[in-house]
């Protein structure tokens, strides 16, 4: 439970840098914010890891992988995953890449990148959806919630 919570706080701040980002017309705080974001991502990945981990443990520990509802928990987190790289991370990942920022895909020795227009970034920025991507994260927390309280099948 302690790494769900440090997982989805961790996430909640990323979130909140999603609509800042969405915004934001400064360069500077922009980027500011895009580094805020992926250093909580790197925060709530590690805490959603290990949660996932301890979860199954103790899932097997409780003798309850012989019923629905661990696999269905497993599947929603696999599920809100795939929706959330390419609707959040990759989009933020688009934005850095836009102000010439630093991203994973670079290579060592590469040259800097070169910051594009305002208008390139600020169709980046129109690119964003951080209410949907909120949506889904909640609609996937209460799913959880539900799965592993009541138990259901």
């Amino acid at each position: 439970v302690f790494f769900v919570i440090v997982s989805f706080g961790a996430h909640g701040v990323s979130a909140f840098a999603m609509f800042q980002a969405k915004t934001e017309t400064d360069r500077g705080r922009l980027a500011a914010t895009l580094d805020l974001s992926a250093a909580s991502l790197t925060v709530a990945g590690i805490g959603l890891l290990l949660a996932v981990v301890l979860g199954i443990v103790a899932a097997a520990m409780g003798g309850h992988f012989g019923r629905l509802w661990p696999w269905a928990s497993i599947v929603v987190v696999v599920l809100v995953w795939l929706a959330m790289t390419p609707m959040a991370a990759n989009r933020m990942t688009a934005i850095r890449a836009t102000l010439g920022m630093p991203i994973r895909s670079d290579k060592k020795g590469d040259p800097p990148r070169q910051p594009a227009s305002d208008a390139e970034l600020a169709a980046a920025q129109a690119d964003l959806k951080p209410e949907l991507v909120a949506g889904i994260g909640l609609v996937g927390i209460a799913v959880l919630v539900w799965l592993m309280e009541l138990k259901p099948f």
